[in-house]
């Protein structure tokens, strides 16, 4: 059974830090791209951040992350992350993991950023 489950979520100040986890299992994680997505309520979902399968996935962001959002992924533990830095009130949302091929979503974390 395919699981992504996020954690890491959280309040941080604007100019803050924050690192989210996307934990996986139930399927061959090396070998597929995975995704960061976020959803502002009342808005569609955002395509974050992409990493491609393997050691030396290929990644990419959104241009409103480029910069300050990092996305990586620990073969060997079946995990992902999002290193987030320098964070804009804008970037509050509900952030989710998503294996593109199996159209598998995980629950998602919250990330609120306030003063």
């Amino acid at each position: 059974q395919v699981q992504l489950v996020e954690s890491g979520g959280g309040l941080v100040q604007p100019g803050g830090s924050l690192r989210l986890s996307c934990s996986a299992s139930g399927f061959d994680f090396t070998i597929y791209a995975m995704m960061w997505y976020r959803q502002i309520p009342g808005k569609e979902r955002e395509l974050v951040a992409r990493i491609g399968g393997g050691s030396r996935g290929r990644k990419t962001y959104a241009e409103s992350v480029k910069g300050r959002f990092t996305v990586s992924r620990d073969n060997e533990k079946n995990m992902m992350f999002l290193e987030m830095s320098s964070l804009l009130i804008n970037d509050t949302a509900v952030y989710y993991c998503h294996a593109p091929t199996l159209n598998h979503w995980g629950k998602g974390t919250l990330v609120t950023v306030s003063s």
